[in-house]
């Protein structure tokens, strides 16, 4: 009379999924050449290049929007890059003071102990040395 309502067969699912894997292995692959991957590429790069050129301005604006942005990176690469250096030189300048304060600071004691040798022949060769027209 009335068919039963479907349930579910584990039996059933596992017998189709074989006839549909042995089906598939069945059926011989496509023949692939050499030859043939050639036309496709071929086809594909012709594709791109008439897909470029039918939205020209769309590709124009992306290498313009890229281009841009490359700068923005290098600009705020060069902005660090500068701020770096304003700090080294105040750095050198700091240590440059220091090495001639210290240097000044040796050159006075020098002159001093060679002030109070009584031939005064290792002050003048001092003075001669400094550059000093005392």
């Amino acid at each position: 009379m009335g068919k039963e309502p479907d349930t579910y067969d584990p039996d059933k699912a596992l017998r189709n999924s074989l006839r549909f894997s042995v089906s598939a292995m069945a059926q011989p692959a496509p023949p692939t050449s050499s030859a043939a991957a050639g036309v496709r590429n071929s086809q594909k790069s012709i594709g791109f290049i008439a897909n470029a050129v039918k939205r020209k301005h769309s590709f124009i604006q992306f290498f313009m929007m890229t281009g841009i942005l490359l700068l923005s990176v290098r600009s705020v690469g060069q902005k660090y890059r500068i701020n770096d250096l304003r700090g080294d030189t105040s750095a050198l300048k700091q240590e440059q003071e220091d090495l001639t304060g210290r240097m000044n600071h040796i050159k006075r004691g020098l002159l001093a102990e060679a002030a109070r040798e009584p031939s005064g022949l290792f002050a003048s060769r001092l003075h001669h040395l400094f550059g000093d027209d005392n």
